[in-house]
């Protein structure tokens, strides 16, 4: 009977070990105090870390003792749960963004969006992952809010001079939440300008959505082709139809298309004859004409 009672005295005490601590006291790393000491005062952050997929890899044990668990990011945390002080724990929250970004990087780095991150925009302004994604709140698989609204909200927060732009009257359908800034903008970083998802001959970025205007064509019409969509239309919003960086549709195509020495003089091109005289109401607007301006496969003036 001693035995059995001096048993089970032994199996509550292991069930109370693994439930007070991430493991025995002798295994713990020198100054790690373990999560659950951490969730003895820091109770609503730990309710809400439990939910996130941290988290899982914390409980699932998959990487080493630190798991993702609080001192993963904070550091050790046993001077700070003796002491109860500020300065005895790593609060990343605190550190500027290059030392925030490193706790994170540590896992995160060669993740294939993160490619670029450290020499993205975003980090030489100070923007840490932090800043975006919540790593003590729940909020999917990316820990950040979910929908294309909050996700807008979220960029548009910081970024006012482009959301101004979705408030004109011709705009890609981002107040609608029709989509989201990170269709088109890469938040983590490219070699890229304005960290955006597609090259400059706008792959796969514009014709994701604008398939149509892909080609190719038997007749390529440069800046589809080799530039930029942003040649000739505004990518956020405009006050042009076609969302068109020029009021008249000729004035975009002058852009491009124009000689000095015979506009002077009334009249357009180079090779003669040069019959495309400015003055006169007939050429008021290239696309009555040039009406396959993205590509053709029947005319290499892009004729109709």
């Amino acid at each position: 009977m001693r035995n059995i009672r001096s048993g089970i005295l032994v199996l509550l005490a292991g069930c109370v070990l693994v439930k007070g601590q991430d493991a025995p006291a002798s295994k713990l790393p020198a100054g790690y105090a373990g999560s659950e000491a951490c969730g003895l005062c820091h109770e609503d952050i730990s309710k809400a870390f439990a939910s996130t997929p941290h988290h899982g890899l914390d409980t699932n044990k998959k990487r080493g003792f630190e798991g993702r668990s609080c001192e993963a990011c904070h550091g050790p945390a046993q001077k700070h749960t003796e002491s109860a002080s500020a300065e005895d724990i790593r609060n990343p929250g605190k550190l500027a963004a290059a030392a925030a970004d490193k706790i994170c990087m540590s896992c995160h780095l060669n993740e294939p969006t993160h490619v670029g991150r450290l020499q993205s925009s975003h980090a030489k302004d100070q923007v840490s992952c932090t800043s975006c994604h919540k790593v003590h709140a729940e909020g999917g698989k990316q820990l950040v809010q979910r929908g294309a609204q909050a996700i807008n909200a979220q960029c548009a927060s910081c970024h006012t001079n482009a959301w101004a732009q979705f408030q004109k009257p011709f705009h890609h359908r981002l107040p609608e939440g029709a989509m989201s800034c990170v269709d088109c903008h890469n938040p983590h970083g490219t070699t890229r300008p304005g960290n955006t998802n597609f090259f400059a001959a706008n792959e796969p970025g514009c014709f994701s959505c604008h398939g149509d205007k892909r080609g190719p064509f038997m007749y390529e019409h440069a800046p589809v082709r080799f530039e930029a969509c942003s040649t000739c239309h505004e990518t956020h919003g405009s006050t042009n139809p076609r969302m068109l960086v020029r009021q008249e549709v000729r004035l975009v195509c002058l852009e491009c298309h124009s000689n000095l020495p015979t506009v002077k003089t009334g009249a357009l091109g180079t090779v003669p004859p040069a019959f495309h005289d400015l003055r006169s109401p007939r050429f008021q607007n290239c696309t009555v004409c040039h009406q396959k301006i993205h590509g053709s496969h029947v005319d290499r003036n892009l004729l109709k």
